[in-house]
């Protein structure tokens, strides 16, 4: 569990039940995932490489919705089920180290050089998830890439910088269990907070990886 991450909990059901709903309400679109089973998977799968990390269903971005009365029906249905938030349709996740995070915050409190921050959840796997406007799709498709590489959870140890999960991708949604001892995602800062524009915060999140890399950014002063 990362340092000075918010402890992990499994709220009860009505707690659960109505945080979806706050996300939902926010207008990000949600599908079931599955659930840690002890250090297994909720899924039949034998071996499954990211246990309670991936949707059940392979129609994950057609069956994502903001409905109420849908995401009530499979909450009340399946109790332990993580939840997924499908990125590029609403908004974006830039996903990076814990410690990136926590610099990066720290800093623009300090600063107040006005680049905004809406919503923030941590993952117990060392992760700190900044969600934001999408970019939308661009006029010329060939400036746009789809991120199916950000959509597989194992693909962390390969690619363990930032990052940005748009179309094609998906995360888990607050409140999420991991597998192990009361390990979870959690927010950090609620879904009530706007979503904002990803490229100011994306630059300030490149240039605390560069310094954590020992390359800092020579206009930045980080």
């Amino acid at each position: 569990m990362p340092p000075d991450s918010p402890p992990a909990r499994e709220p009860p059901a009505e707690d659960r039940t109505a945080l979806l709903l706050a996300v939902a309400q926010a207008g990000l679109p949600l599908a079931p995932a599955a659930h840690p089973v002890g250090h297994r998977c909720s899924c039949a799968r034998v071996g499954c490489p990211t246990p309670g990390r991936h949707p059940v269903s392979f129609a994950w971005q057609t069956q994502s919705t903001h409905d109420r009365a849908q995401i009530e029906r499979w909450a009340t249905a399946e109790p332990e089920a993580n939840f997924i938030t499908a990125t590029g349709m609403v908004h974006d996740v830039l996903d990076v180290p814990y410690g990136t995070g926590e610099r990066v915050l720290a800093r623009l409190a300090e600063s107040g050089d006005g680049t905004e921050v809406g919503p923030v959840a941590v993952s117990d796997d060392g992760r700190m998830l900044f969600f934001t406007a999408t970019r939308g799709t661009p006029e010329d498709e060939d400036e746009y890439w789809p991120c199916e590489l950000d959509s597989h959870p194992e693909s962390v140890d390969e690619h363990p910088g930032l990052r940005w999960h748009c179309r094609g991708s998906y995360v888990l949604v607050p409140p999420a269990r991991l597998p192990g001892e009361g390990l979870g995602v959690t927010w950090l800062r609620g879904p009530e907070h706007p979503l904002v524009d990803p490229l100011p915060l994306l630059a300030a999140l490149t240039d605390a990886e560069a310094v954590a890399a020992g390359t800092p950014g020579e206009e930045q002063g980080w």
